[in-house]
């Protein structure tokens, strides 16, 4: 059944959708990034580190990361309404939670570092997008970090894995339905972020990280010729 499963835009079931990335596009920025992945494009930016605002608020021992998730309101064929809501306030202390393990966020007492991440356009993915460039942003920024994290949305359609779904994917409602599972890991494999909206089996989830390693493995190229390429090349 595996074999003859046709994704709806031809993909075999372990392809990404193309990917292309750049550090640089917000000059008044501390640092930003654009990350693409199909249809889905994602832009952050990051100010900071900067003294904690209001001060109650501050931490002696360490330093605070504070993501802002918005999914502009011309980005999907139905205009979303403007502002933020429940699901977007969760995404941004999802994206926290992803990318804040990567982060030396101990060097900074008492600051903040903000990042704001603008979906543009979506066609699934979004929170993966907005994490894969944030991260670009932080470390265009300059943001001391353990290691790079990148981020993937895999799916179960009906009792198919597959990688990096699309909207037409994430819609998908047939049999046992559709199951949604974003993934975030660093680049050594261990993971920072994971849910999963449906059911799967032990056996399957197995193969979801499996699936979710060589997935972020060519998300983490891409970040990094990024990276180079905005220092001219240079090792």
């Amino acid at each position: 059944m595996t074999k003859e499963f046709k994704r709806s835009d031809g993909r075999k079931l372990d392809e990404m959708r193309p990917m292309s990335a750049k550090v640089g596009v917000i000059p008044s920025a501390d640092g930003s990034a654009m990350w693409k992945q199909g249809d889905t494009i994602a832009i952050a930016a990051v100010h900071g580190p900067k003294k904690m605002h209001p001060q109650h608020q501050q931490d002696p021992s360490t330093g605070k990361l504070r993501c802002n998730y918005t999914l502009m309101s011309f980005s999907v064929s139905d205009r979303a309404r403007p502002g933020k809501n429940r699901r977007s306030q969760e995404i941004d202390q999802i994206i926290n939670w992803a990318i804040e393990p990567a982060l030396l966020i101990k060097n900074y007492p008492n600051m903040v570092i903000d990042v704001s991440i603008n979906i543009t356009q979506a066609d699934a993915g979004t929170r993966c997008a907005g994490i894969n460039a944030a991260v670009l942003a932080l470390a265009h920024a300059g943001i001391p970090m353990k290691t790079m994290v990148s981020s993937v949305a895999l799916g179960k359609l009906d009792k198919t894995l597959v990688v990096d779904i699309n909207k037409a994917e994430e819609d998908f409602e047939e049999g046992e339905g559709s199951t949604d599972i974003p993934v975030t890991m660093t680049h050594d494999g261990k993971i920072t972020h994971m849910q999963l909206d449906g059911k799967i089996t032990p056996k399957q989830m197995t193969d979801v990280m499996k699936m979710a390693k060589k997935a972020c493995d060519e998300i983490y190229e891409i970040q990094k010729k990024a990276l180079k390429d905005s220092i001219g090349g240079k090792e």
